[in-house]
């Protein structure tokens, strides 16, 4: 079959759509990628790449046409919608000039955000008659009040407006989450269109390549990694507030990633004299995660009290659930029922840093076969439900149905 991928994110933006187009195209398949010129996540555009550089290429035998944006910059404001909205133009004329001079058999689009890169999707669809297949993986609008902070009733009754009409004219909505489904069922009756298709593990997350990579040694005690994004959406108050509470205690924050709350979080510890508990490494490739994960007792991640965070299954914890180790997280919704079916780990409710000390303490003290039981089924839950290769044969019998 030959498909037209449009994300606005993709090679050397590290993505999902990345896996989903080299396999395809691996599997005997033609996959035309629409996306933008890469920016994420630090902001400007990489080395190599620009307005005039790298526009058309191949990569893994896949054709990549990069429409014109503006670079994200910081990620906030008036910066950031330019990001989205300059995408969606520019995207819609390459896809309107592509649909009408090539043939495709259906159209992927992968929203991780912003909900606009589905309007040049519509327009090939449109053109084509084609099938369109949706896969959401952020809710619109309620993520410009969760993570943006939109509060503007007539902008958030024009991205519902645009979100409405893209679920419309989509054929099928892939959903990353299963508690996105009434979410979207407000919007308008979408049920029939909606299947549960959930994130994988990547494999570079299954193998150990600790010779590769310089890894800080890890101090002693017990070691709470907390691994990716360090934004907003991570309640880093509230976890740093636990830290607060275990002071003196054994008990270690080792944080891997970087974001916009990094600063507070070194801030926070250096106020409250926490230097000997808190320890930010920065950012690793994804393959050294195997490694890091491997010199942790726990992984641990937080999402704050909103309601499309309890309707969100985090990729993090899927990508803990793949390392053998347990997990706790304070969160509410989804993502808590998930460590409760699978059985690897614990969970508090979100925005409680009492209980969250609390639970950390006692689990510090526990024996470590029942952390070790917690971190084997969360493994075994992992290979059964989120193996990539299982995913990919459930995406292409979608195609085909």
């Amino acid at each position: 079959m030959k498909f037209l991928l449009v994300t606005q994110y993709f090679y050397p933006e590290n993505f999902k759509c990345n896996d989903i187009a080299f396999e395809l195209q691996r599997r005997g398949h033609e996959v035309t990628v629409i996306t933008g010129i890469p920016n994420y996540p630090d902001g400007k555009y990489f080395k190599g790449y620009g307005l005039c550089n790298r526009r058309k290429e191949i990569i893994n035998g896949v054709k990549v046409e990069r429409s014109i944006l503006v670079s994200r910059g910081g990620g906030g404001g008036i910066r950031l919608a330019l990001n989205y909205l300059s995408f969606a133009l520019f995207a819609s004329i390459r896809a309107m000039r592509l649909a009408l001079t090539k043939r495709y058999d259906a159209i992927l689009v992968h929203e991780v955000s912003p909900i606009t890169v589905g309007i040049p999707a519509v327009i090939a669809k449109k053109i084509q008659k084609i099938p369109l297949h949706f896969w959401v993986l952020d809710l619109w609008p309620e993520s410009l009040t969760a993570a943006g902070g939109v509060t503007n009733r007539k902008i958030l009754s024009f991205f519902e407006k645009i979100t409405k009409w893209i679920y419309k004219n989509s054929t099928t909505l892939l959903i990353g989450s299963k508690g996105y489904r009434k979410s979207i069922n407000e919007k308008g009756d979408f049920n029939q269109k909606i299947i549960y298709f959930p994130n994988w593990v990547e494999n570079q997350l299954k193998s150990n390549n600790s010779d590769q990579f310089s890894i800080p040694e890890f101090p002693s005690g017990f070691n709470i990694v907390i691994a990716g994004n360090m934004g907003d959406a991570q309640d880093l108050p509230n976890v740093m507030e636990a830290a607060k509470i275990l002071k003196g205690e054994n008990l270690n924050f080792i944080f891997v990633g970087d974001g916009r709350k990094r600063e507070f979080v070194e801030q926070f510890s250096k106020e409250n004299d926490l230097k000997n508990q808190i320890f930010c490494l920065g950012r690793f490739p994804l393959e050294a995660m195997p490694t890091i994960f491997n010199e942790a007792d726990i992984l641990f991640m937080a999402l704050k009290d909103q309601p499309i965070f309890s309707m969100t299954v985090p990729s993090r914890l899927q990508a803990y659930m793949s390392s053998g180790k347990p997990i706790v997280a304070m969160i509410n919704g989804e993502g808590a029922d998930l460590i409760k079916e699978a059985n690897c780990g614990w969970s508090v409710e979100a925005e409680n840093p009492k209980a969250l000390a609390d639970l950390l303490l006692t689990l510090s003290k526990e024996k470590t076969d029942i952390l070790k039981e917690k971190g084997r089924n969360g493994q075994r839950f992992s290979e059964e439900n989120f193996n990539f290769k299982r995913c990919m044969d459930n995406l292409e019998k979608i195609i085909d149905n």
